[in-house]
């Protein structure tokens, strides 16, 4: 048994929790914020963060380029604007892609002089990356409780894991209204990205009890939201989304995720899948291959007394909810896998799969003729 834990983020959470704590954005005097081009401003975040500096007298940029799948180009114009600017601290309000992006823009606002790739080198970040609070507007990645930031490369094609220890924020404010105008399907995509991160970490042989925890409170929190079918989501539901996440994304902090991920990044990058929807894609064959070991299938056990379903209802209905209709050539399927066939994902699950199975598992989803014959 182990007991290891490093989460030395704050987690402020609660309606109005920003205002109620205004002083613990003011980390320094001049502040940099990194945001989408309309996410942040209609959850009414990047409102109250801008007036709570303003009265606190720390000047601020606004940096509102960071698009889904943050490229790395964007991340580095945004850490030289922080750098031009002299930010001393950085300010994340978003979504997934937008908070991730902001780790990276605090790595190299203070590490000016290295190359977009250097970010990945260890060795190149000699300076501490500027200090970070994270204020998310989605109930999806948790990054506000990790030190994960994960960055499209400049092929357009592959993604790539940033963690660094400066990587951790401050302080995380975890508002359920900055949610509220989150779409409904974006809200559910969001939900199963949680879900997955809840599912691998419970499933990693590296989980310890403290990971075990979260993972099961977050997936028993969205499973109990997402199978209640709702037309719309209520303030009720989207703070237990938003918790959950957190807790999800405290889960992975400590085990990683597993294969879901890895194979979903291809869907994401190549055919714009929603992230949460690619992951939740391979759930059912995630649970599959892994109750062909002792470990899995103990676990999963677990899993389905605590959230009161069967092993049939799990592995339909979370793929169901991705709605991922594809059809692909065995050229393409092949594409989609030697993108991501290296990654270390793999070997974070009790059962590994081989190459020849991630071709079994995508063509059973989307081969062709594997789809004409579900029609």
């Amino acid at each position: 048994m182990t007991f290891n834990i490093n989460i030395p983020v704050k987690i402020i959470s609660g309606k109005d929790c920003l205002k109620q704590n205004s002083a613990l954005l003011s980390i320094g005097k001049r502040a940099i914020i990194v945001c989408g081009g309309h996410g942040a401003a209609a959850s009414g975040a990047l409102g109250d963060a801008c007036e709570i500096l303003a009265q606190s007298g720390i000047e601020y940029l606004i940096f509102d380029k960071i698009t889904e799948n943050p490229p790395l180009a964007t991340c580095y114009d945004g850490g030289m604007s922080a750098a031009a600017f002299g930010a001393d601290f950085v300010i994340g309000i978003g979504g997934g892609s937008s908070l991730d992006a902001a780790k990276a823009i605090a790595a190299f606002a203070s590490n000016p002089d290295i190359a977009p790739l250097d970010i990945f080198d260890d060795k190149k970040l000699v300076n501490r990356a500027l200090p970070l609070v994270l204020i998310p507007t989605t109930a999806g990645t948790g990054s506000e409780a990790n030190p994960y930031s994960i960055i499209t490369l400049p092929d357009g094609k592959q993604k790539k894991t940033f963690n660094h220890p400066d990587s951790w924020a401050r302080v995380a404010f975890l508002d359920p209204n900055y949610t509220m105008s989150l779409p409904h399907r974006n809200t559910i995509s969001c939900a199963l990205d949680a879900f997955a991160h809840g599912l691998e970490s419970y499933l990693s042989p590296k989980a310890t009890d403290i990971s075990s925890m979260f993972a099961m409170y977050a997936m028993r929190g969205i499973w109990d939201v997402l199978t209640s079918y709702p037309e719309n989501f209520t303030y009720e539901m989207r703070e237990t989304l938003l918790y959950a996440s957190c807790a999800a994304g405290l889960a992975i902090s400590i085990t990683g995720t597993g294969f879901p991920h890895p194979l979903g990044y291809s869907l994401t990058l190549l055919d714009g899948i929603p992230h949460g929807a690619a992951c939740a894609v391979f759930d059912g064959d995630y649970i599959e291959y892994n109750e062909r070991t002792e470990l899995g299938k103990a676990k999963m056990s677990e899993i389905y007394a605590a959230l009161h379903t069967t092993p049939r209802i799990m592995k339909e209905y979370l793929p169901a909810l991705a709605e991922v209709e594809l059809s692909m050539t065995a050229q393409e399927i092949e594409q989609h896998i030697e993108l991501v066939a290296g990654a270390k994902n793999y070997a974070n699950s009790p059962y590994v799969i081989t190459k020849e199975e991630m071709f079994e598992i995508y063509n059973k989803h989307f081969a062709k003729s594997a789809r004409k014959g579900r029609k």
